[in-house]
């Protein structure tokens, strides 16, 4: 009977480890596609297809599998995914070192933010990486919802915004709080008195992802005995100041995050007490000691303190 190979043996024959197959399917696995992940990679479809079927051959898995129009990881590649996210983040860190080139620093973040934000901050954030970063590129992803799995595997870079919990391992670090103030077009009848009777009595329109009708500021007025009609819902603060601008309706909207936008328009502080908005930056903890993303974080702190609070 044929002795046992050894470990040594068996090392000795195997063939060596090839590292981009590595960084190949942390791309694929993250953008769920084939010309997505060739793009991210600057590769060519042919050849990201090329890379898919080697990974295939090693792994003796199919890795992603057909799931109508778009591919669906199989359940080995999802149990791989969270830890070859951070080995390929650790080996680009280990690449880069802790000392970083701004000026020659080539890589695009994403960053998940509203209109409200990146119409306020996007100008300075921008101007700031033009002079630090030059060959940085930006990203502004919509805001459709949180979705900390976006963080956990690195198809968003940062998430900022008013955030809820989103585990215990992300980090957050909150940038500036901001305060609601009311909204209406020149020459409308709350341009003079406001009362929270009067408040109440013209129309509403709310801003929510979720397309919610009421939130804290009906809270307030219940307290008081009172109730308003909110007759519109829209997803961004955009499209709540183009209503409002040729119309009766009351906007109520976050004084900061809506500062340019609410140019020509008369702003007024509300008549009932709420809450103040902490608007935070979140990231996933792999990036902490990331002098790129290190930079990111202090940039965008940066760009959110070059205006004074609306």
């Amino acid at each position: 009977m044929p002795a046992k190979p050894t470990l040594r043996q068996v090392s000795r024959h195997a063939p060596p480890l090839d590292m981009n197959l590595l960084v190949t399917l942390d791309a694929l696995l993250s953008e769920g596609s084939v010309v997505g992940a060739a793009q991210r990679l600057n590769l060519s479809a042919p050849a990201m297809s090329r890379q898919l079927a080697r990974i295939r051959h090693l792994l003796g898995d199919p890795v992603l599998v057909r799931a109508g129009r778009g591919l669906v990881p199989t359940p080995r590649a999802e149990a791989l995914r969270e830890r070859l996210r951070g080995l390929v983040a650790e080996a680009e860190a280990l690449v880069r070192g802790d000392e970083i080139d701004l000026l020659r620093l080539e890589r695009t973040f994403v960053i998940r933010a509203n209109d409200g934000f990146v119409g306020t901050f996007g100008a300075a954030l921008a101007s700031l990486a033009a002079q630090e970063a030059p060959l940085v590129r930006l990203r502004f992803a919509h805001q459709d919802k949180e979705d900390v799995e976006a963080l956990r595997e690195g198809r968003i870079d940062a998430d900022v915004g008013v955030i809820g919990a989103m585990g215990p391992e992300i980090r957050l670090q909150a940038l500036f709080h901001d305060r609601f103030v009311g909204v209406v077009r020149p020459g409308h009848p709350l341009a003079g008195e406001v009362t929270p009777e009067r408040f109440a009595a013209f129309p509403h329109v709310s801003v929510s992802r979720r397309g919610r009708f009421s939130g804290p500021i009906d809270v307030a007025l219940a307290a008081l005995g009172l109730k308003r009609f909110v007759a519109i819902a829209v997803a961004n603060f955009n499209d709540a100041l183009a209503i409002v601008r040729t119309s009766d309706h009351v906007a109520a909207v976050p004084a900061r995050l809506t500062e340019p936008a609410r140019s020509g328009l008369h702003s007024f502080d509300l008549p009932v007490k709420t809450d103040a908005l902490a608007v935070s930056l979140a990231w996933h903890p792999r990036f902490d000691a990331d002098p790129a993303h290190r930079w990111l974080r202090a940039a965008l702190r940066t760009a959110c303190s070059s205006r004074a609070p609306g």
